[in-house]
């Protein structure tokens, strides 16, 4: 059964960094990718970044690029989100996402429509 879990959240000053993890298990890991998205209260789910297992093509929103880097480390089935110099705009509830790439696509992609695995969600708060 898929699960995925996400940790590493938490409160960080502007400027500052930090890594979220997510630990993938019941799937055959290299046949998928992984996406992370983050929600705001009242707002739709966005897309930041995914990654595709398979090859490590990488994909970001235009938001995220050069401060955000998305890595994986197939021996532990697990995918990271480094996130570097967050602003209080990057608060959310961030979510990692499994896609099972049942099309053929040049790259992963940032819709969620493609995602059917998510995990239960982790908050990054962005204050001074």
């Amino acid at each position: 059964q898929l699960r995925l879990v996400e940790s590493g959240g938490g409160l960080v000053k502007p400027g500052g960094s930090l890594r979220l993890s997510c630990a993938a298990s019941g799937i055959t890991f290299d046949y998928y990718a992984i996406g992370w998205f983050r929600q705001v209260p009242g707002k739709e789910r966005e897309g930041v970044s995914c990654i595709r297992i398979s090859d490590g093509t990488t994909n970001y929103a235009d938001s995220v690029k050069g401060r955000f880097t998305i890595s994986r480390d197939n021996a532990k089935d697990t995918v990271y989100l480094q996130m570097d110099s967050l602003k209080p705009e990057d608060t959310a509830v961030y979510f990692c996402a499994s896609d099972p790439q049942l099309t053929i696509q040049p790259r992963c992609v940032l819709s969620s429509s493609f995602y059917d695995g998510w995990g239960q969600g982790a908050q990054v708060t962005v204050s001074s």
